[in-house]
């Protein structure tokens, strides 16, 4: 395994010419009156944030600025069957020398520019609360990270990058935290790596199992207990998700070469496929249009280009079907309520060592953006002292053992 190389990010001129020039040549369909969302992204939205993209946008100015907070490196992780693979992540080590190393993943359409306002927060040192050594990888064909390059790649490789890249890392004992597809690939972690190196995870995107005839007093509870106001609620936001807005993923998990094709040629086409999901997944989050702008930046300059991305929901289509074994670490678990699978709690903690659990009022699918001092706050009691996670991993309690506590 190779050592690793400091990373800046540097998108080339030409790159950013190339983008004003298509983005100038632009053609936009038309609309139905009144349409606002309910078809899609707006096109007065899309018109608007293509012209901030084009004229206004200064993408000197936000890479400048992740440069600065985000301390990046690459490093070769060989994965088998696939060769080695360039895998770009964040690093970050707390002052506390007994910081617990944590991993945070992302998921689609997020990225390792999710973890910049959890960063300082979860590293931060003080008495009051445990500190965290952070690791914030960019998933292979995600961000800066280099794509694999044969088919089959699946939610075992996923999980193995990631860990290795722990290992590499000197952390060989570690916890996660997760969402989206990270919250997945996290959980195979917990059930592959579970016990020798990963000691816990934490999800703000918990998808419980339904009880089923297969546990006959777990179903039959299920049946005689009434919803509260709160899993009801849950269970409308999870019918909306699944009735209207997963079109994006039977397309992703089955045909994505063929969408690839537009976001890779097009700005406008990228920019309107993720802004859908900005808006939607969120609850009442305010977006400003430069925040939009470096998010879909992000995808437009990555690696391998926005199509690779799409390409984990059709290898991990299958591996989602069948997860396997439920993992027995600790979990925690954050359920926000726009989430877009709000499930009963209840349900988790029939097949998960559930030590953590925190009800949010507000909030939805991208809480690190959304809510990061919210979901950092839940970490932090999730392996605070008196906790059940508290010292999972040996000799790092988060907390600095000369200060008085």
């Amino acid at each position: 395994m190779s050592s690793e190389t400091p990373f800046q990010i540097n998108v080339p001129d030409e790159k950013l010419t190339a983008l004003r020039a298509k983005l100038q040549l632009a053609t936009f369909p038309d609309e139905l009156e009144n349409a606002q969302w309910k078809f899609g992204s707006p096109l007065a939205d899309i018109k608007r944030l293509t012209e901030r993209w084009r004229n206004g946008y200064d993408w000197r100015q936000h890479e400048k600025a992740i440069n600065e907070e985000l301390p990046m490196f690459t490093r070769d992780i060989d994965v088998d069957g696939f060769g080695a693979l360039n895998i770009h992540y964040v690093h970050k080590k707390s002052e506390t020398v007994d910081a617990i190393p944590l991993l945070f993943c992302h998921g689609w359409p997020g990225s390792f520019f999710e973890v910049i306002r959890i960063l300082p927060l979860l590293t931060a040192s003080t008495a009051e609360h445990p500190s965290f050594h952070v690791v914030a990888l960019s998933l292979p064909g995600f961000g800066f990270s280099e794509a694999p390059h044969k088919q089959g790649f699946g939610i075992n490789q996923y999980a193995k990058v990631a860990h290795k890249l722990m290992v590499a890392l000197g952390y060989n004992e570690y916890v996660t935290q997760g969402g989206d597809w990270g919250g997945i690939i996290t959980r195979k972690m917990a059930s592959t790596y579970g016990g020798r190196h990963h000691k816990a995870w934490h999800t703000n995107f918990p998808i419980p199992e339904p009880p089923s005839w297969k546990s006959p007093l777990s179903f039959l509870s299920f049946l005689l207990t009434p919803w509260s106001i709160e899993e009801k609620a849950g269970i409308e936001r999870t019918k909306w998700f699944r009735t209207k807005g997963q079109g994006y993923s039977a397309q992703q998990s089955t045909q994505p070469q063929t969408l690839g094709y537009s976001l890779a040629d097009s700005p406008v086409g990228l920019l309107a496929w993720i802004y859908e999901k900005l808006v939607l997944w969120t609850d009442n989050y305010y977006w400003s249009d430069d925040e939009v702008l470096t998010w879909i930046s992000l995808y437009w300059f990555s690696r391998a280009g926005p199509a690779a991305s799409l390409r984990i929901y059709f290898e991990l289509r299958g591996d989602c079907e069948d997860l396997g074994r439920n993992p027995t670490i600790p979990m925690g678990a954050s359920f926000f309520p726009k989430e877009l699978i709000v499930l009963p709690a209840a349900w988790l903690r029939k097949s998960n060592n559930v030590v953590f659990e925190s009800h949010h009022k507000t909030g939805g699918h991208f809480a690190a953006t959304e809510r990061p001092e919210e979901l950092v706050r839940d970490v932090r009691k999730m392996f605070a002292k008196g906790s059940p996670a508290f010292g999972i991993v040996p000799g790092r309690t988060g907390y600095d053992p000369h200060v008085q506590q």
